[in-house]
């Protein structure tokens, strides 16, 4: 890939010199996680999504689980100290991340957020996350997902 096609979510592995591979895909709009794995042709268990959240003292917090999973918010709001957390509008995703809706890495943010991955990733040896555009997901080891985001493993799914 061309360094002119590379994303801040791919610049920042590269910096940090962390291997990664990527898989790109054909879309026109914004697909979900379930469709993006198909497209891919790889298990659910391992395609992650990237949800972030506001909390209620104003601060955003991101989200990183199984594609066929879905927040718990309590959950959620627990493994980061808060009373509560709410999805942030779909609307505001971009101005808040840097990132369109589709196309949202957990690495490379606006800002770098407190993020949260499931724990069901550490028994993997490698997952998928947004690369930073829609038709782009980045394939590393979860342990060097959590070095290049900052982040923490926990419970956040619901039953």
């Amino acid at each position: 890939m061309s360094k002119e096609q590379k994303t801040n979510a791919m610049r920042i592995l590269d910096k940090l010199k962390i291997p990664y591979d990527f898989q790109t895909y054909d879309c026109e709009c914004f697909e979900n996680g379930v469709k993006v794995a198909e497209l891919l042709g790889q298990s659910l268990d391992i395609t992650f999504k990237t949800l972030v959240t506001v909390g209620k003292n104003s601060a955003y917090y991101v989200f990183v689980l199984p594609v066929n999973l879905e927040m718990d918010l309590k959950k959620c709001a627990k493994a980061v100290g808060e009373k509560s957390v709410e999805p942030v509008h779909v609307k505001d995703i971009q101005g808040v991340t840097g990132y369109i809706r589709g196309g949202c890495s957990p690495i490379g943010m606006k800002k770098q957020f407190r993020t949260v991955i499931h724990e069901s990733a550490r028994t993997l040896d490698t997952i998928t996350v947004s690369g930073g555009r829609q038709g782009l997901q980045l394939k590393l080891t979860p342990e060097n997902l959590i070095k290049a985001c900052s982040g923490e493993f926990a419970d956040i799914a619901a039953e």
